[in-house]
């Protein structure tokens, strides 16, 4: 598990729009919050982005940028996006490299079956590439509130 005052791990992948999205984009610039989701259009990842939308602006003041990772593709998070007026960036891991390198691609069990699948998490990353903030195991409710509190304490 990663832990804070750690390196964040780099990375590079492609957002809903197809154009390749690097943590090194927003060194020296901008806080980033990384935050990870299971799958686009589902109740609870629906409300954990409609709230990071909802506090945009306020994330953009405090001169941090919100991105959402899942393993869907970009036209999928292109639909969730048109479809709720989402204001963050949407990565698409495809490939599990990004959901593996922050250890969030987990085992659970549900209903007596396991499976593997993305264990809902957040990263705050500060201008220096340093993770401030890392949790494991979010709940969508409040989560963006509690983020935001976070950044404006930086």
């Amino acid at each position: 598990m990663l832990e804070i005052q750690q390196v964040a791990p780099a990375f590079t992948v492609a957002n809903q729009n197809g154009e390749f999205v690097s943590l090194a984009d927003y060194n020296g610039k901008k806080n980033v919050v990384l935050y990870f989701y299971p799958k686009d259009d589902t109740p609870g990842c629906t409300i954990e982005a409609n709230d990071f939308t909802k506090l945009a602006v306020e994330f953009a003041e405090f001169e941090t940028v919100v991105i959402g990772v899942s393993k869907d593709s970009c036209e999928s998070h292109t639909d969730f996006i048109k479809k709720f007026g989402l204001k963050v960036d949407l990565l698409a891991d495809v490939s599990g490299e990004l959901c593996e390198s922050y250890n969030v691609w987990r085992e659970r069990e549900k209903d007596g079956v396991k499976k593997m699948a993305i264990l809902r998490s957040t990263f705050i990353i500060n201008k220096q590439g340093i993770l401030v903030d890392v949790e494991y195991g979010v709940t969508p409710d409040g989560h963006a509130e509690e983020v935001l509190k976070k950044i404006k304490n930086l």
